[in-house]
């Protein structure tokens, strides 16, 4: 009799171990399907948004053969969101070559060579501009040098938000 006694008080503390132990784990809250909740939702992506241009440093003149005759500027262009990291997204880039004015408080002088708009609105064509190891996009933009060795470089980059952002710089042709 004792040992079913002291069977039944170890059945007894299992029972109790078993169900204890084996709660059902408290069901997340449900998130209401309204219309406002989405642009809610939609909100915080925005942040990831293009907020500013960065012309990468590695931009430069390209030559043929010579160094008197370039045929190409190889242009590096990042897009940087809220926090500063660049990113990438659709859109439009317009390119603008002008003189540089020495000593000027508007460095820009006339305008030598506005480029076709890029648009990189589609999948594929984003693609194919975008380096993933850059984080930038990679442009080659043709252009032939004239008498003058510095110039101003600006890009436009149209959002599909209907924002636009722009950056300018300093080429400077070297031997």
């Amino acid at each position: 009799m004792r040992t079913a006694a002291v069977i039944l008080q170890v059945f007894f503390f299992m029972f109790l171990l078993v169900e204890a132990g084996c709660e059902q784990p408290p069901t997340p809250p449900e998130i209401p399907t309204e219309a406002g909740n989405d642009l809610n939702r939609l909100s915080i992506y925005t942040r990831y948004a293009p907020v500013k241009i960065d012309i990468v440093p590695l931009t430069e003149f390209i030559s043929r053969g010579n160094a008197q005759d370039v045929s190409q500027i190889k242009l590096y262009v990042g897009l940087l969101d809220a926090f500063g990291s660049q990113v990438k997204s659709p859109g439009v880039f317009r390119f603008e070559l002008y003189e540089k004015v020495q000593r000027s408080a508007e460095p820009k002088g006339r305008r030598l060579v506005i480029w076709p708009d890029i648009d990189l609105t589609e999948p594929v064509k984003n693609n194919e501009y975008w380096r993933d190891f850059l984080r930038a996009y990679e442009f080659n933009l043709p252009f032939e040098l004239g008498g003058n060795q510095s110039y101003v470089l600006q890009v436009t980059y149209l959002c599909q938000s209907s924002r636009r952002l722009s950056a300018e710089f300093d080429l400077k042709r070297t031997k």
